[in-house]
């Protein structure tokens, strides 16, 4: 086992082959000198911390839909015995979605014995909505997979306001009664969410009803048509919930992550960057394409190979 410590195992591609890279001691090590000793200093000044952190492996990918095949094929070997999967939206999961469609159909890849949980959804907003991620999930997955209709659960966005805390309650109900998630997946969103985890998110946030950033609802406004008709409030699983699941794939792809990411990876543990959360989970895989990767500095940049 590796040493506890802030330490990353990297793994990347070559030839299309994803190869297992545990870094050398002294190599990415990053709880020893003066930069740890700086970012303390910025983790206190920012209400964050950097404390004793378990590995976490980043693997970087030549494409995107490389990357999905990888992460599909985990997940597909995951359901054969059945398993309690964690669902995102955006942009960033879809390369993984396309590929469990064409395994179930090519490869007769069953779904069958999962139970499904989505992250979040808008707050208000219509079931049907073309715009909500149960409508989102259902286009781009569970339409061209055999999981049974009641073994799929989202957040409702059409709960009353009156009802929401007993809705959020019963959503985590939901999730222990199955077992707790075995693999989630997520996204990060510009500023640093993970769900609808926005900044200033606590660490011991449960699911709950949330307030958009509205950098957060620009980034949706050509879906809905304009930023008008973005909801401002969504109802997400809390970073808490999220740091249950027992494993944990965190998908980034495309230039305009990468700043976020290196914050995320290499700043201090604080509420300002909610992804950054994720560096104290035991089982957590960050998996790249190379513009995503390009903002990785100093020692993890060069024990990964890319400049």
């Amino acid at each position: 086992m590796d040493p506890p410590g802030r330490r990353l195992r990297l793994r990347r591609t070559d030839a299309g082959q994803l190869h297992a890279a545990r870094a050398a001691p002294g190599r990415v090590r990053f709880d020893h000198g003066r930069r740890v000793r700086g970012e303390r200093q910025r983790a206190r000044a920012h209400g964050g911390r950097v404390g004793r952190e378990p590995a976490a492996v980043i693997e970087v990918h030549d494409s995107a839909a490389e990357a999905g095949r990888a992460v599909a094929a985990e997940i597909a070997a995951l359901a054969r015995s059945g398993a309690v999967l964690g669902l995102a939206t955006g942009a960033s999961p879809l390369p993984v979605y396309a590929e469990l469609v064409r395994l179930h159909r090519e490869r007769n890849a069953s779904f069958r014995r999962c139970t499904l949980f989505h992250l979040d959804e808008y707050w208000p907003l219509r079931r049907d909505h073309p715009q909500s991620f149960r409508s989102f999930l259902r286009r781009h997955l569970l339409d061209h997979l055999d999981v049974p209709a009641q073994s799929s659960h989202c957040p409702d966005g059409e709960t009353p306001a009156e009802k929401l805390a007993e809705h959020c309650a019963g959503y985590e109900a939901l999730i222990r009664a199955a077992g707790g998630i075995d693999l989630q997946l997520l996204g990060i969103g510009r500023n640093g969410h993970i769900g609808f985890n926005e900044p200033g998110s606590a660490r011991d946030s449960r699911t709950r009803l949330i307030e958009l950033e509205t950098a957060t609802r620009a980034d949706a406004a050509a879906d809905f048509g304009d930023l008008q008709q973005v909801p401002r409030h969504a109802i997400t699983m809390g970073i808490a919930s999220i740091l249950e699941a027992r494993r944990i794939v965190l998908l980034a792809f495309g230039a305009r992550k990468a700043a976020i990411l290196r914050r995320a990876l290499e700043g201090p543990l604080t509420a300002d960057v909610p992804a950054s959360f994720l560096r104290e989970h035991p089982d957590v895989r960050v998996v790249l394409d190379r513009e995503a990767a390009a903002g990785l500095g100093g020692r993890s940049a060069q024990a990964a190979g890319w400049p």
